[in-house]
Order: C-alpha cells, then structure tokens, then sequence
C-alpha cells in the first residue's frame, strides 16, 4: 500500500477522536519541557495529538483566579476527559467542577489530604493520576540546604498564602526544622511585589537563606526569583530542578519530567477504558538532587565533595 494510503489508514475516524481538556494554571511558554515528557508519556500509550487525539488546552498564564471559570469552560466543550499535569490548584477546580469527567492529576502534593481521592490504593471518585509527594520531603530538603550552607544565621520560607500546598509544607517544615534545632521567619508573598519586598528584606540580613514552597505561582516566577536571589546574594533551596535551571542554588525532589510523562501515561489508560476509580494513584519513587554550581560560585559556597558526588546533576 502507498505510503499516503497506509498513513490514512492508521488515522482514527473523527467521530471516534477523542477530545480531552487539559488546565494549567501556567503558560505554555514556561512549561515547554513539561508537555514535552506529558506527550511522551500519552504517547508511549498509544495517543498522538493530531492523530488520534484532540487536546483543548486552557492556560491562566498565572492567574490562578481563573481556574474555576476555564474547567467550567473545559465541561462545556464535552470533553471526555480533563486532566491537569503539574497543578494542584488546577486538580482541586476540575474536581470541584465535575464529579462525572474522568480527571488526571499530576501533582506535588498528597491527594488524599487535599480531597482528590479517597485513597491512593482505591480513588473511588473520578479522579486518579499521579504524585510527586514534593511537599512532604521537606525534612530531606532540609537536610540537604544545611548541609550545603552550614554558615546560615536566619532561615527565611516563602509561602504563597493562598495555596492549597502552604499549610502541608508549613507544618512539615516546622516539624523537620525543630529536629534540627533551626527556626524558620516566614514571609508571605502571593504578589510580584510582594516577592519582591521578601527578597529585600531577606538580603538585608547577612548570612541568611530561603525556602520557597512548592506552588504554581512561585514556579511561573522561577526566573524573577533566582535573580532576586543572586542579586541580594541569597542561597535558595526549591523542590524542583526548574528552579536550578534558571539559576536556583539547589532543588531536592521527585523527577517531574518522569511525573508528567506518567501522568499523560494514564490519560492514555483512561482512555483504553480502565475506571479512574479502580486506577491506583501513583507515587513518585526517583527523587533528585540538583545543584547549581555557578550560582555557587557566585555566592561563595563551596560544595563539599560528597554532595557532588551524590547529586544527580550539578548545572554548569
């Protein structure tokens, strides 16, 4: 059969094309490498957008505020499903909105906690995906920031006050911090100058260093925060890579890219017929540590050995 021919042929009918919404709180701009391994992921299933699958994106381009408006948007599209790589917050407004559409989660936190599933064996509900736990391996990034700094006088966390994620990570921090006999000034910022003020006020201490809390808000401002943080000459510790990427000191967690590949994985699942209900959440099991060498350099630290060579990557 000619090539043209056989091409045709593999095509799935329109009629029987799926349609799927996907909401991110994000831009897509920011989050290129990450629907990069979310299409992997669909792929490896078995879905190829243009092919046989048809993907109606909305982006709030950081206005968290208009989550509820585009999943409400999303139902009236007749998706037959929504999923939400990346975002909590996106995951909590599909789930609010819809209680009959298939969802897909990828997310940071734990969704039993938030009311996504009703555990992670059984979701029971019509949402499953997958967790990263980032929020929950606060006594690990810990750890690893003190190790790296150890001539820190004040420790700083960031939070985004209106994020689902900020209270999870508040109490775990407060708890791995008392374990190690550091104490924490918290400093709140769901703004651009607000971020701003943190950061002034942060590098106007000498020796100090800052933990950013994992939420969407911070992450679509990576690059705002990593040149407060050079410029004011304050080591910072995140959860994810990104933020070393774009000149972070270090970040401790799971894989994300390896979180939303599997998260598109599922989606493919879900549309070969397996019952988010049934559909176990899935955990996070590679956790990574990355360092920023020249952001080192730049505020004089000098990595001790043995965390080079356990890192997963050091950014040149």
């Amino acid at each position: 059969m000619p090539f043209a021919a056989r091409a045709q042929s593999a095509k799935m009918p329109a009629a029987e094309i799926p349609v799927i919404g996907l909401l991110h709180p994000g831009s897509p701009e920011q989050n290129a490498k990450r629907m990069a391994a979310f299409h992997r992921g669909l792929a490896e299933a078995g879905f190829v957008e243009g092919r046989n699958i048809v993907i109606k994106y909305r982006w709030a381009h950081g206005d968290k505020d208009k989550l509820p408006e585009m999943a409400a948007d999303l139902i009236d599209q007749n998706v037959v499903l929504i999923t939400t790589p990346g975002s909590t917050p996106a995951s909590l407004a599909v789930k609010a909105a819809t209680d009959t559409i298939p969802i897909v989660f990828g997310v940071g936190s734990n969704p039993v906690a938030n009311g996504l599933v009703a555990s992670i064996a059984r979701p029971g509900g019509n949402a499953t995906g997958v967790t990263s736990l980032n929020a929950e391996l606060v006594s690990k990034r810990l750890g690893l920031f003190r190790d790296l700094v150890p001539k820190t006088s004040q420790y700083f966390m960031l939070i985004n006050p209106t994020s689902n994620l900020t209270a999870p990570f508040s109490k775990d921090l407060g708890r791995a911090a008392a374990s190690l006999g550091i104490k924490f000034e918290v400093l709140r910022a769901s703004n651009n100058h607000e971020i701003d003020a943190a950061f002034a006020r942060i590098a106007s201490l000498p020796n100090s260093v800052v933990m950013c809390s994992p939420d969407s808000f911070f992450y679509t401002r990576r690059r705002r925060i990593a040149a407060l943080a050079l410029r004011g000459k304050v080591p910072t510790s995140f959860d994810v890579r990104d933020y070393v990427d774009a000149g972070g000191l270090m970040s401790y967690g799971s894989d994300f890219l390896y979180v939303m590949a599997r998260t598109g994985n599922y989606v493919g699942r879900i549309l070969k017929g397996d019952k988010a209900a049934d559909l176990p959440v899935e955990q996070a099991k590679k956790f990574e540590l990355i360092i920023n060498s020249k952001t080192a350099t730049a505020l004089g630290i000098d990595v001790p050995l043995d965390m080079l060579m356990t890192a997963n990557a050091v950014v040149e």
